[in-house]
């Protein structure tokens, strides 16, 4: 018998559900092809910044913008996107995302300038944060409580497989075609997603949900906006760069104006309410903190594979998939949805964030003449993402009333975005400052290991390598650390806010 202290969320009682759609599983695989193609944009262009370079003319600014622009926007209509998929229709805006990312995604292929391909890549980002929350909404709404935490891990699965099938996908691509064929393979993804969503999508609508909240949208998409750029300016431009402060400054002062306006409006965009419920808050803390160690740590990881081992950006994915691989497979064959029905929602939590940690740790400290215990790393995050992810989202969503599903798959999105870029700046900063510490005095000015190697006399270049994987190892340390106290934290919130339950 399951004490009240580990029942999951999802198994505590709700308002009745409305019957399952037969075709519930056929319509996973439609919203779980959608995320992954959303996710494969946000990291399948860093295998193509030299084509992009030599056929655009684009410089090194250029690139940074057709590669962050994506997610910049992407982030910071994610809430604005929940809102409008619970006001105007889940499978409606879902449609509605699809069309956006096809057409941006032709325009993107056509681009013959670094500005239009940047503005394409912005439009992407619209279709994408209106794609990342109807697909979470609309499998909230057709799976009932029992079969949630699964179709939740196989939609995670799908976001996890996107994001590390990237690089290799990329450069599969560029094998055998120009960068617009990148972009071209959206397109009869995008066909098929929208022939089967009209098919087998039921519309469903939060009722009596008002006008969309348009103060509101424009303050948080612009606040975000700003606080996610200054987050992902600032390992190149400084923390303390007027450009990264400014951002900063604004972001933070446009989402106080936010705070107060939701606090005022009788419809508001999103309901400061949930953050009064510990669960909402401990499952927010580990969205935060698992995409802060998982997303910064892979990132450092493929820096560590490309400069120290030699591999180019897609033979570094491809080592990498085996992350990827071991969350789909662990939630495809059900194993990690019945280990969060056994264990309850706060342990598997914990126990999830501990592997992930453990798995950072091992990755981190691997020896470079070798896979097998990379490998074993690897697969160590691998399993505890597949535990933690689907448990930390059905956490937020169950928090919510099903009716504002898409505002709670705002609030993951968001936070998961927010996340992710903390984890690359912040664990990238670390390690920038320990590897230019542990540089020899004549090369103090180096600041990347590129610059480093090439100024480095023959008989110095081990000892660069050997300094940027050690600070690799320290950074990663640091996002292990990070993740087993988010851990420790989202269980102590939901365990606490169960005994209150119960």
């Amino acid at each position: 018998m399951t004490t009240p202290a580990t029942t999951t969320l999802a198994e505590r009682p709700g308002p009745p559900a409305a019957p399952r759609p037969r075709t519930r599983w056929l319509i996973l695989a439609v919203l779980c092809l959608a995320q992954l193609v959303v996710v494969l944009d946000n990291t399948v262009l860093t295998v193509a910044v030299p084509a992009l370079t030599r056929d655009l003319a684009a410089s090194t600014a250029d690139t940074q913008w057709i590669i962050n622009a994506y997610a910049l926007v992407l982030s910071g209509l994610l809430l604005t996107a929940g809102s409008a998929v619970d006001r105007y229709g889940r499978r409606r805006m879902l449609m509605v995302g699809l069309v956006f990312f096809g057409a941006a995604s032709l325009a993107a292929a056509a681009a013959s300038s670094p500005g239009q391909l940047v503005a394409a890549r912005a439009a992407l980002g619209v279709g994408g944060a209106l794609l990342v929350t109807a697909t979470l909404a609309v499998a909230i709404q057709v799976f009932d409580a029992a079969e949630r935490p699964r179709a939740i891990g196989i939609w995670a699965a799908a976001h996890a497989l996107g994001y590390a099938a990237g690089p290799p996908v990329g450069g599969l691509v560029l094998g055998y075609a120009d960068w617009p064929a990148i972009f071209l393979l959206n397109v009869p993804v995008v066909v098929i997603c929208l022939v089967a969503a009209g098919l087998l999508v039921p519309e469903s609508r939060r009722p009596g949900a008002g006008r969309l909240d348009l103060p509101g949208a424009v303050l948080s998409g612009a606040g975000l906006t700003a606080v996610v750029y200054a987050v992902v300016a600032a390992p190149d431009h400084g923390w303390t760069a007027p450009a990264v402060l400014g951002a900063a400054s604004a972001g933070a002062v446009l989402l106080g104006l936010f705070v107060a306006w939701e606090r005022r409006v009788a419809h508001p965009m999103l309901d400061l309410h949930f953050f009064r419920d510990q669960r909402f808050v401990g499952a927010v803390a580990g969205v935060v903190l698992i995409t802060f160690g998982s997303a910064g740590s892979l990132f450092l990881l493929a820096q560590q594979l490309q400069f120290v081992r030699g591999h180019s950006a897609w033979e570094a994915g491809l080592r990498m998939a085996p992350f990827a691989l071991t969350v789909v497979l662990l939630n495809l064959a059900g194993i990690a949805a019945r280990l969060i029905r056994l264990l309850g929602t706060p342990v598997a939590i914990a126990a999830g964030m501990a592997l992930l940690a453990a798995g950072l740790v091992v990755a981190a400290y691997a020896p470079t003449d070798g896979y097998a215990v990379l490998l074993l790393g690897l697969v160590l995050m691998g399993a505890g993402c597949a535990l933690a992810n689907p448990a930390i989202v059905d956490a937020v969503m169950s928090a919510i009333p099903p009716e504002k599903a898409g505002a709670g798959a705002g609030v993951d999105g968001t936070m998961a975005e927010v996340g992710a870029s903390l984890g690359v700046a912040a664990l990238g900063a670390v390690m920038s400052a320990r590897f230019v510490a542990a540089l020899p005095a004549d090369l103090a000015g180096a600041d990347s290991f590129p610059a480093a190697y090439a100024a480095a006399a023959e008989s110095q270049r081990t000892g660069v390598a050997d300094a940027f994987g050690a600070a690799v190892a320290t950074s990663q340390t640091v996002g292990a650390v990070a993740v087993l106290a988010g851990g420790c934290l989202a269980a102590y919130l939901l365990h606490r806010a169960a005994r209150r339950t119960a």
